[in-house]
């Protein structure tokens, strides 16, 4: 940092390389590939984890686990934790716990200039409150220090798989569901075209389909009535749910996000499943594009319990106000031909989402979409001035902007 810092050298970060926006990987910076940081250490009595920016979410699970504990995270294994965590961090455990961002006890940061800083609620609190959703704006992370909780190892999840004709109806239906639901209860939904598998009809293979993506984690002697209640808001042709392990659980979506492959991705808020919502969601199934080696999907996951209600809007970087469910349309490819339909599917998704999309967001499941957008996602015009101000103070010349980037504030 102090070579680049010297010669005016914009700096890229690469912590585990799940990103598709490639901010990570640009021409014309110095990239700092931090993947070989990968040093975890859980303390079971204070229930504290330290993990290094090079570790990913299923090296966490694992080193965690080993004590019965668990740090609120995401859903595929090959993300790395400083992405996530600097986004804010939503998965699973979102309605039990809260984001990831709510866990974090510290950061460990290399400023621009080159010094070595700590970060929390004593020491440098602004920087602080900045991390926790600002993203890699104001320094190079290279530790995180979190607040774990004791989970599993038994949990229950599953898929609940329904024909895409059933759709729009048990959407309609999600919104009350999930308003009743304890926390206790994640839920996730993916609306896709059925793969080639053995398990699925054979005349559904490329067919629109609707799964739900149910995670509970309360008493195993209430889950049976809570995801039996789920899964007769439709029909379904398969249903997988039972007691598993959270090792399983938080790998099971590793199958919708493969690595190393081309992806687009859009995203954003919506504070109800309305008519209007689900109508736009259906007819975005039925559009998806279709060819060997690919996959579209839109992934809508309720929010609500511990995210939304335990922290307060003002409290981090990172915003939640007002957000109910959290939709996000990805496509993967393989083939550069297939480059211009699946990037028009996913824009178009977002554009027909747009009337209904709140104006603040999780920045880590949409790519940047300008500064109009930058100023919107964090929920408020002071939240994004305070940023702004903070980026002055550690890193007034930008260097750090291959990111979704807050250019520093003027600061007489």
């Amino acid at each position: 940092m102090r070579y680049a810092s010297a010669r005016d050298l914009p700096v890229a970060v690469r912590g585990g390389g799940h990103g598709a926006d490639g901010h990570a990987m640009p021409g014309g910076a110095l990239v700092l590939d931090l993947s070989g940081m990968r040093e975890i250490t859980v303390d079971p009595q204070t229930r504290t984890v330290r993990a290094q920016a090079g570790v990913v979410l299923g090296e966490l699970d694992t080193a965690t686990q080993e004590h019965g504990l668990v740090v609120p995270s995401g859903t595929v294994t090959t993300t790395g934790i400083a992405g996530l965590t600097l986004g804010g961090g939503v998965g699973h455990l979102m309605r039990r716990f809260g984001a990831t961002v709510d866990h974090l006890l510290a950061c460990e940061m290399i400023t621009v200039d080159g010094r070595k800083v700590r970060a929390d609620e004593k020491e440098n609190p602004d920087l602080f409150w900045a991390l926790r959703g600002g993203g890699g704006n104001f320094g190079v992370v290279t530790t995180f220090e979190y607040r774990a909780h004791a989970l599993g190892p038994g949990v229950v999840s599953g898929q609940i798989v329904l024909p895409g004709e059933q759709a729009a109806a048990v959407l309609s239906e999600l919104h009350a569901f999930m308003a009743d639901a304890p926390r206790e209860l994640g839920l996730g939904t993916t609306l896709t075209l059925a793969p080639p598998l053995p398990r699925l009809p054979e005349e559904m293979h490329g067919k629109p389909i609707l799964i739900l993506i149910p995670c509970y984690t309360g008493l195993l002697r209430d889950a049976e009535e809570i995801i039996g209640r789920l899964s007769t808001l439709g029909a379904p042709v398969i249903n997988t749910v039972g007691p598993t392990t959270w090792l399983k659980t938080n790998s099971m979506l590793d199958a919708f996000v493969p690595y190393g492959q081309r992806t687009l991705s859009r995203g954003g808020y919506l504070a109800t499943l309305s008519e209007p919502v689900v109508d736009t969601l259906v007819e975005r199934l039925a559009a998806m594009p279709n060819a060997p080696g690919t996959m579209t999907t839109i992934n809508v996951w309720s929010l609500g319990g511990a995210l939304s209600d335990d922290v307060d809007e003002d409290a981090t970087a990172f915003s939640r106000t007002g957000a109910s469910w959290l939709w996000e349309a990805a496509s993967v490819w393989t083939e550069r031909e297939h480059d211009a339909p699946f990037d028009e599917w996913a824009d178009a998704t977002a554009s027909a989402l747009r009337p209904y999309t709140l104006p603040n967001a999780y920045t880590n499941l949409t790519e940047d979409q300008g500064e109009a957008w930058r100023r919107g996602v964090f929920g408020s015009g002071a939240k994004y001035r305070r940023l702004a101000e903070i980026k002055a103070v550690w890193d007034p010349r930008n260097l750090l902007r291959h990111n979704k980037n807050i250019a520093p504030a003027t600061i007489d």
